[in-house]
Parts: C-alpha cells; sequence; structure tokens
C-alpha cells in the first residue's frame, strides 16, 4: 500500500523508511535536571520568587538594556554560580536571583558578570532581612 511521506512529500510503500525523516536522539538526564525535578528546588525557587517579588531584578535596576522596569513575565531562578560548578551552593539563597528570560541568558553567557549579581543578590537578602 502507497502513503504520502510527511517528511520528504514523495510517495512510497508504508514499509519504506525514508532518509529524510529526522533521526531520533536520546536526551540523557543529567543529575541536574533531577535535582530540578525535586521538591526541594521547587520550594527554593518559590522562596525566592517571593523574596524577590516576582521581579527580574536587572530590569527593576534598568540595567543592560531594560525594556520594561518593572517585569514580571518570563522570570526564571538563576543559579550565579552554577550546579555543575559547585553542587553545594545549589539551594544557598545568596547564590539565587530572579531574571527574566532576556537577562538570564546574558547572566549564563557572561554578559552579566557574577559579581554584580552577587551584590545584587546581597541587597536583596538585607531588603528581605528586614
Amino acid at each position: 500500500m502507497l502513503k504520502s511521506c510527511k517528511h520528504c512529500g514523495r510517495i512510497h510503500e508504508r514499509s519504506f523508511q525514508c532518509p529524510s525523516k529526522p533521526k531520533r536522539t536520546n536526551y540523557k538526564v543529567t543529575h541536574v535536571d533531577k535535582f530540578r525535578w525535586t521538591a526541594a528546588w521547587q520550594k527554593k525557587r518559590k522562596h525566592i520568587n517571593q523574596r524577590d517579588k516576582y521581579l527580574c531584578q536587572i530590569c527593576i535596576r534598568e540595567l543592560y538594556n531594560t525594556q520594561q522596569r518593572y517585569n514580571f513575565t518570563n522570570i526564571e531562578v538563576h543559579h550565579i554560580v552554577p550546579i555543575v560548578e559547585d553542587w553545594n551552593k545549589r539551594l544557598k539563597d545568596n547564590n539565587l536571583i530572579c531574571l527574566c528570560k532576556y537577562h538570564h541568558e546574558m547572566a549564563e553567557s557572561g554578559e552579566i558578570s557574577r559579581e554584580e549579581l552577587l551584590e545584587i543578590v546581597k541587597v536583596q537578602e538585607m531588603k528581605h532581612a528586614f
């Protein structure tokens, strides 16, 4: 029986393996992925979001090409020192900060320095203590 191929648009036998069909790649689940699924991370992420009032801490300070000062959309919690570099800092409040997707990508690529992010977190921690 013939069938139209969704990968190349030609007509093949049903049993024919089309070479245009993309190959499946098996994604390896890492220990970092497993950590992000834990209840401890979910709880910590919520705590950091509440501490930072669900706002991007770079946008609110109008740094690095901010488009909207009170940005509360696409907020992600960023590990300043990555988990793979220092596993022990994965749940430390002073290593976590809320960033919008745009500034998170900048922080990941190194365009926003770790020192600057750590300084912002220090200020946030002092505010949150009162």
